[in-house]
């Protein structure tokens, strides 16, 4: 048998830290490993018990979600931990700063539950979890922010084909869409990915969003 995808749940209101543990405790393949309600408890439990996903709230005491996201998964973490940002707080500055952070997805709080325990399945598998609606409201709205001042550089290392593969997924699209768009297999939309990441040295679809919009490759 499959180990279960271990889960830390960090959330500052006991309610819903007890009701998302609760959900995510009831299925066969996941296991909640700890429980915690501010920041610093999230790194210092993080740090002893390894889990494959941290869920983690943004706005708590002692240390908000977006600073612990970044000591668990931000840029120089030698062994980083996979963050879902999970928060009431939908496309306001706090999402962007998540995704800077280092988190590999976000989801409302009044998200379906099947899509909270998809959400942390996506993120355990070292998949990007980001709406296509967020990314298209999020990159709009911060899109001046993202963009270099000076402009975009020339020398990115991508194909005709892959660069055209990355604009689709900044617009928001997901696999299904993007093999839809281009008339190829999804398979193949794969395997783009994967080269778009490898190449610019990213770690999933979230940070590619980001690189495109600081790129100037999307507008």
């Amino acid at each position: 048998m499959t180990a279960p995808i271990r889960v830390l749940v960090c959330d500052d209101q006991i309610l819903i830290r007890t009701g998302l543990a609760t959900i995510i405790g009831a299925q066969p393949d996941l296991e909640v490993a700890g429980e915690c309600g501010d920041g610093r408890t999230a790194v210092e439990l993080a740090g002893r018990l390894r889990p494959d996903v941290v869920v983690m709230d943004i706005r708590m005491p002692v240390l908000d979600g977006i600073e612990a996201t970044r000591l668990l998964a931000g840029a120089g973490v030698q062994q980083p931990v996979k963050v879902l940002v999970v928060t009431t707080f939908n496309l306001d500055e706090y999402v962007y700063e998540a995704l800077r952070a280092g988190a590999s997805g976000f989801l409302l709080k009044d998200a379906p539950p099947t899509q909270l325990l998809q959400g942390i399945r996506t993120v355990a598998m070292g998949a990007a979890l980001l709406d296509p609606e967020v990314t298209r409201q999020l990159v709009g709205k911060y899109a001046t922010r993202i963009r270099p001042a000076a402009g975009a550089p020339h020398d990115i290392p991508l194909t005709p084909r892959e660069l055209e593969v990355l604009r689709l997924i900044a617009d928001g699209l997901s696999n299904s869409e993007i093999a839809a768009a281009l008339v190829i297999s999804r398979e193949t939309v794969k395997t783009f990915v994967s080269r778009i990441l490898t190449k610019l040295g990213l770690r999933d679809r979230v940070q590619a969003v980001v690189y495109a919009y600081r790129q100037g490759l999307v507008t």
